[in-house]
Order: structure tokens, then C-alpha cells, then sequence
């Protein structure tokens, strides 16, 4: 509605001149009672008419100019109709994200705070001594400060854990559990010093039955002597243990766009893949310098023999994205760093 604001004015003004038509047989009457003045007044009935069909095809002109500018094609940034999320299926499982306002939030990097969208992550545990095995516990309240204990499984599981230490490195994707009071655990290691972040990825399920999928973060503390490690050079092929991982296509400043990973065994053919998370990958984007956390959205079965994920980027800069797949009984991760021009 608010592109069609400015058309308003414009409309108004064309009803405005076209009032002055119906004095025009008046003014013609006029004429006919007084002779004298007849060679004057169709000059000036002549010049209105012609001021009001100027109006109107300027008005229509402009009106035709506008809806080809609202209307026309091409790629568009995260939130328009036109976006290529568009043009594929949803995978089942990975629920109906929509091509409006959920695919401007989609554009936003998720993460960045520990309270975000009326939820709030509350841990009960921050500081943990490097290298040695603890518990991770926290809490999820909404605006209330109660405590949430209602969550949709979503890709196979009520809650996804990441774990990454802020140079991007140690990687770990954990699934904790849920007591009844909402409080939730997972084992955890920190296996060098640092300061690391943790981010709870849910999708919350308030009284009256409304879903609210967010991301919080929150940093966790390894005390000790910490030198970071520098990024990765971007590359589109790494290996995972006795694997090859290639992707392909590269992501674009707020658009989401297919990207492909293709698996090749030492002997060069493709293992079988098995399912992880619902799908046949897992997929997790975290942008250099804030952390902040990617959406990512996966295709339920394999597209050419690869796995698929719709990627959004909220702008320029280095990524660093971890590929969890499955094959012979195995969770591997698969490490790239992506330039976004």
C-alpha cells in the first residue's frame, strides 16, 4: 500500500480539474444570453477542456510509468516477491518460509543478542576450564520471564545448540535435553582458551498455539591464554576426514540462492548418504567479525546427487559455513570459507 501513496495526489487533482466540465454548458448558456460576449467564451470553455484532457492523460501516463516500475522483473532483494526463494519447493520438514516479512528477517543475521523477538536466553552456566568435560545449562523466557517449555521439533529436534569460538574455529553442533522446569543441558568441552559463543536455535510455541522461530547467543568464557587463529583462505573444496566436499554457486548480497555440495569417497565416487537432521545435510553460515548467524533452508532429498541449502547473505564480507552430513553411521563436518562480494 504505501507505493501506491504518492498515485493519491494525483487522483485528487484529476477529479478537482474535472469539475469545472459541468460549468462548461453554463458558461455556453451564458453565451447565448449575451451575444456580446460570445467570441470570448468558447476561447475560454475551449482552454479548460483542453487543460482537463491534458490532465487526465498525464495522470495516466504517470500511473501506466509507476506500475511498470512497481511491476518489473529480475532478481530482487530479500523480502521481494520476485526473490529466487520463489522459484523452489519447500523441503518437507523444514517448514513454509515465507517470501514477505519472514524473508526479511531471513536477510538478518540471527544470534547477535541474547534476547531477541519476546525470548530471551538465560544460561546458567558461562566459564568453563579448557579441555575439560562440563554441563551446559540455560533457560528460554519470553517477555513475561517465565520460563518457555513448549517447542516445535523442527529438522528432528526441539533445540540445536552451535557452538564456535569467536576466530571461527572448534565448531560444534549439540542437541540438548529438557527437564520439566524448562531447563535445558547438554555435555560440553571447551577445548582450548578463549571466549566462545553459543547459539540456541528454536522455535518457541506461545499459549495460544503461535510459533516464533529466533536464534540467541550468548558468549561463553574459557579462561587462559588465547592467540586467534586467522580465517581460512576462501576455497570451494575441503576435506572431511576421508572425503572431498566441493560446493557450488556463490552467495549474493541479500538474495537467497541455491548452493550445492557435492561428496566424493578416496575412490572418487559419491558415498551413500544417509539422513541427518531430517534431511540428507546441515548446514550452519556465521559471518566473520559480529558472529552473526545465517538462516539456512535444505532441500529434504538430493538434487543431482547434491545437497541443496538456500542460502541468504545480509550482505558483503567472509563466511564461514560448516557442512554436517552422514554416511556410514558418521556424523563429518566440512569447513569453507566464502567470499561475499
Amino acid at each position: 500500500m504505501a507505493d501506491q501513496a504518492p498515485d493519491a495526489p494525483a487522483l485528487g487533482s484529476v477529479r478537482t480539474t474535472e469539475r469545472p466540465v459541468a460549468g462548461q454548458d453554463s458558461g455556453a448558456t451564458s453565451a447565448r444570453r449575451a451575444p456580446a460576449a460570445a467570441s470570448a467564451v468558447p476561447d475560454r470553455a475551449t482552454l479548460r477542456l483542453a487543460l482537463v484532457v491534458g490532465g487526465l492523460v498525464l495522470a495516466v501516463l504517470l500511473g501506466f510509468g509507476l506500475g511498470r516500475i512497481n511491476g518489473r522483473g529480475g532478481p530482487t532483494a530479500a523480502g521481494g516477491t520476485d526473490s529466487a526463494l520463489a522459484d523452489h519447493p519447500h523441503a518437507p520438514g523444514a517448514g513454509a518460509h515465507s517470501h514477505g516479512a519472514d524473508q526479511d528477517a531471513a536477510a538478518e543475521a540471527g544470534g547477535l543478542a541474547v534476547s531477541r523477538d519476546g525470548y530471551t536466553l538465560a544460561p546458567m552456566t558461562a566459564e568453563f576450564t579448557p579441555g575439560q568435560a562440563a554441563e551446559l545449562r540455560f533457560q528460554i523466557r519470553d517477555g513475561q520471564r517465565r520460563t518457555v517449555t513448549r517447542f516445535a521439533v523442527v529438522h528432528d529436534k526441539p533445540m540445536h545448540v552451535i557452538v564456535v569460538r569467536r576466530d571461527l574455529s572448534g565448531y560444534q553442533h549439540l542437541h540438548p535435553t529438557m527437564a520439566v522446569d524448562g531447563t535445558w543441558s547438554v555435555p560440553l568441552t571447551l577445548p582450548s582458551p578463549g571466549v566462545w559463543r553459543a547459539y540456541a536455535d528454536f522455535t518457541a510455541v506461545a499459549d495460544d498455539g503461535r510459533q516464533t522461530a529466533t536464534t540467541l547467543g550468548v558468549d561463553l568464557v574459557a579462561p587462559g591464554s588465547y592467540t586467534p587463529r586467522d580465517l581460512p583462505t576462501p576455497a570451494t573444496t575441503a576435506r572431511a576426514d576421508d572425503f572431498t566436499v566441493t560446493y557450488q554457486r556463490v552467495p549474493q548480497p541479500g538474495l537467497t540462492v541455491p548452493v550445492d555440495f557435492r561428496i566424493t569417497g578416496a575412490d572418487g565416487a559419491g558415498p551413500a548418504l544417509e539422513r541427518y537432521l531430517g534431511a540428507f545435510g546441515h548446514l550452519v553460515a556465521l559471518r566473520e567479525g559480529d558472529l552473526g548467524y545465517l538462516h539456512v533452508h535444505p532441500e529434504a532429498e538430493l538434487v543431482d546427487g547434491a545437497i541443496r541449502f538456500w542460502l541468504t547473505t545480509p550482505g558483503p564480507g567472509r563466511y564461514r559455513l560448516y557442512l554436517d552430513f552422514a554416511t556410514g553411521g558418521e556424523v563429518r563436518t566440512a569447513e569453507f570459507t566464502v567470499s561475499v562480494p
